[in-house]
This record gives C-alpha cells, sequence and structure tokens, in this order.
C-alpha cells in the first residue's frame, strides 16, 4: 500500500492545476467521493497493526498535498481574472454596508433644524478666544470662579487668551457686527478644565440661542423653548422652569423636561424627582447688550445654552457620557438618522 500512495503522490505532483476547471478535476480525482483517497482509507483496515502509523501519516500528506495544490489552482485562476480577463458583469455585486452618523451630529443637527424652522440662522466663531469675548462682554466680574485655571484652558498661561468654555462668546461677536432684530445660534465645541468621568468631560458640545429685538419678553422665551422641547421630545413632553442665575442674564432660569424614562413617575436617573434639567435661559442683562454697543433702552433679548452631550444622553439613554468620544464602532453603528 505504501508503493500505491507514493504512485498516487507522484501523478499528483505532475498534474497541472493552474486554472479554476483543472483544481476541480484535481479535486474530484483525488478528494471526491469516488477519488482515490476514499480507496486508500477504505483500504486501510487490511493495514497490518505494525504498519498503520506509518500508512496513515502517508495517507493525510497526499491529503494535504492535494488539498494545498487545488487551493493554489483556484487562487492562480483568481488573479488572472484581476490581471487582464473581463469580469463577469452579470454577477451580482458586493454592497457595502452604510455607515451612520454619531449621535452627537445627529442631536445637533436635530436642534439646528428645529430653530431654523423658527427664523434663526447659525453663527460660528473661534474656539480660540479672548477674555473679553468669553468673560468681560459678559458680565463677568474679575473675581468670578470662571476665570480661575481649574475651569479654563489658557493658551501659554496668557490670561487673555484661552480655549472657550461656553458659545456664548460667538454671540457676543453677533452683536459687535450686528444691528437688531438679531435672531442666532451658536453650535460648536467648547473647553472646560475638568476631570473625565461618566457625568463629565474636558470637551464638549453646546447650542446657544439669542434673540434681540423690541418688546422682546420673557413670555417669548418660555414659548420658544416649550415649543423646541415638545419638537426634539415628543408632543407629550412636559416643561417647567426655575430660577436660576447667570452673569449674562437677568431674571434667570433653567429649564426642565419630565422623565422621558420613567414618564415623569420618578427613577434613578431623574433622581425620582420625575424632571430632568436641559437648559438654562433668561433675559439678556443689560449691561451685555451695552458692552456689545446695543441701546437697552431701545431694545431687549432673551438667551439660551444646552449641552448636546446632556440631551444626546437623555434622548438615547446612554449612560456613560465618554462614549461619544471613544470611537468605538460597536457603539457609533447603533445609530441612524436622516440628518
Amino acid at each position: 500500500m505504501l508503493d500505491r500512495i507514493k504512485e498516487l503522490y507522484e501523478e499528483a505532483k505532475a498534474f497541472v492545476a493552474d486554472s479554476p476547471d483543472k483544481a476541480e478535476e484535481l479535486r474530484i480525482k483525488y478528494l471526491g467521493k469516488k477519488g482515490h483517497l476514499n480507496d486508500l482509507f477504505a483500504d486501510f483496515k487490511n493495514v497490518p497493526n505494525e504498519l498503520k502509523k506509518e500508512v496513515g501519516q502517508k495517507i493525510n500528506e497526499l491529503k494535504q498535498f492535494v488539498s494545498e495544490k487545488v487551493e493554489s489552482g483556484k487562487a492562480s485562476g483568481d488573479q488572472s481574472m484581476v490581471k487582464g480577463s473581463i469580469p463577469d458583469l452579470t454577477v451580482p455585486g458586493v454592497s457595502m454596508p452604510a455607515g451612520s452618523r454619531h449621535p452627537i451630529s445627529i442631536v445637533r443637527n436635530q436642534i439646528i433644524d428645529i430653530f431654523t424652522r423658527l427664523g434663526y440662522n447659525i453663527s460660528e466663531g473661534p474656539e480660540i478666544e479672548d477674555d473679553w469675548h468669553v468673560f468681560s462682554a459678559l458680565n463677568f466680574p474679575p473675581e468670578h470662579p470662571a476665570r480661575d485655571m481649574q475651569d479654563t484652558f489658557f493658551i501659554e498661561k496668557d490670561p487673555d487668551v484661552l480655549l472657550r468654555t461656553h458659545t456664548s462668546s460667538v454671540q457676543v461677536r453677533v452683536m459687535e457686527n450686528s444691528t437688531p432684530p438679531i435672531r442666532t445660534i451658536s453650535p460648536g465645541r467648547v473647553f472646560r478644565n475638568e476631570a473625565i468621568s461618566a457625568r463629565a468631560h474636558c470637551i464638549f458640545h453646546q447650542v446657544e440661542g439669542l434673540y434681540i429685538d423690541k418688546d422682546v419678553s420673557f413670555a417669548d422665551l418660555k414659548q420658544t423653548l416649550m415649543h423646541f422641547a415638545t419638537e426634539l421630545f415628543g408632543s407629550e413632553t412636559k416643561t417647567r422652569f426655575r430660577p436660576s442665575f447667570f452673569p449674562f442674564t437677568e431674571p434667570s432660569a433653567e429649564m426642565d423636561i419630565s422623565c422621558k424614562i420613567c414618564g415623569g413617575k420618578g427613577c434613578n436617573v431623574c433622581k425620582y424627582t420625575g424632571w430632568l434639567e436641559i437648559l438654562g435661559c433668561g433675559m439678556v442683562d443689560p449691561n451685555v447688550l451695552e458692552y456689545s454697543g446695543i441701546d437697552s433702552t431701545q431694545y431687549t433679548g432673551f438667551a439660551f445654552g444646552m449641552g448636546i452631550e446632556r440631551i444626546t444622553m437623555l434622548k438615547y439613554e446612554v449612560k456613560d457620557l465618554r462614549l461619544y468620544f471613544e470611537n468605538d464602532v460597536r457603539f457609533l453603528e447603533q445609530f441612524s438618522s436622516a440628518f
């Protein structure tokens, strides 16, 4: 039997399998149901016990050699297709998987769409700013804690050059270079010197809005933001306003929405209150108007600002802020949007 195996090995070695058809012919001849290997395995029971180990090893070597030669022949055929032959144009194409937008981009675009339908335009500004546009023009006193190194990234230890901590700096630039009426939103990336955790990050995104005209009231602010909340979270969403304080608005408020997870009944996400804070707002302080060259006796206005990450967490029930920045495809491919 060893002589038969050696004979078959030499025949297989001499066989030219330079195309897929030839490779298939070799496979059928040796590896098919009626091939030489099946005959050898059938006769293996007649081999004396002292030769079974040697004969079995030789049969396996022959099988491995033929299998590798078959695969090589198929591969050479594929390579010839690449080099010059005309491909079969009737073969169905390979569909490419569709990508998905980042959840921050999805929510950002939804917010922008809501306010552009209300007549707001989009304003953008530099991420590296000066103290005037980030703090002074927004009525921050010199001793305000937000100016401290613990909250702000300063450039080369220059107290006048820093990474913006909010997109309100864009609103200042708009007021300096525009004549009321002004109706604009300022989406963008902001930076704060905070420890990174599941609930905080040193980089995040905001959308801030500004409306200045004659006879603008707090009622206009409430109606605008109530419309925004129902458009983004659904018509059944409830809202409430709580008094607050911001240097650049007076009066100031924070707006809450009814918890989307528990339906306002109370859960660990809303700390069993039934409410979730989504933004801060208020009437523009007259000092801020005057700093930008707008007559506060003629014009009033309101402003609001929201963190996109927080709203995205509420909308998609994401519990860890760090997921937005890790670029994990397993996380990102869960999101899809027409925006």
